[in-house]
């Protein structure tokens, strides 16, 4: 079991190009698609309590999801999984990068790698809104998605207090649907 933790973590970290948003499609695949270890609701929330905390999201979500399937030593070894690549990677290709920076195709690589970034993070954006719907109304989902939007893009909110405030929403709110 803490070979295949490390596995998974491990691929999330060499593979997470971009940045933490980008990791998420990946650890979702891997622990709620592949091998089952959790459901997309636990994935969710764990999601959600982690980009209230300060970090990086991929070593929060491996550290939990480590710790869910063998302890203490689960997070550790997710944890260090997932940052020890990014450690080797970042050692050889910016010492690769900063030779041979100024050729067309090095160039061509970094900007080809945001737009597949883009659609694996609209793919889960979709099944997130699917889940969802499941749960309330479009109205409500519209809605939603609107004040979120003004509030991150327009008055430039920081995630973390408007997840914060959802958290304790739903802690207080009545059960049913919205």
């Amino acid at each position: 079991m803490h070979f295949k933790i490390f596995w998974v973590f491990f691929k999330v970290g060499m593979l997470g190009y971009g940045g933490g948003p980008s990791s998420i499609p990946l650890v979702h695949k891997e622990v709620v698609d592949t091998h089952k270890w959790m459901t997309d609701e636990a994935f969710q929330d764990a999601l959600a309590i982690g980009n209230v905390l300060p970090g990086p999201i991929a070593t929060k979500l491996g550290g939990y999801i480590g710790y869910l399937q063998k302890g203490w030593l689960g997070l550790i070894n997710a944890v260090f999984a997932t940052i020890l690549p990014t450690i080797i990677l970042m050692i050889i290709l910016l010492k690769l990068f900063t030779e041979f920076k100024d050729l067309e195709w090095v160039q061509g690589m970094s900007h080809g790698v945001m737009p597949v970034v883009g659609v694996m993070l609209f793919i889960l954006t979709y099944e997130f809104l699917a889940k969802a719907k499941a749960r309330t109304t479009w109205q409500f989902i519209i809605l939603f998605t609107l004040v979120a939007f003004v509030l991150l893009a327009v008055l430039e909110i920081h995630p973390a207090i408007i997840i914060l405030i959802i958290v304790v929403f739903s802690l207080f709110r009545k059960e049913g649907r919205i």
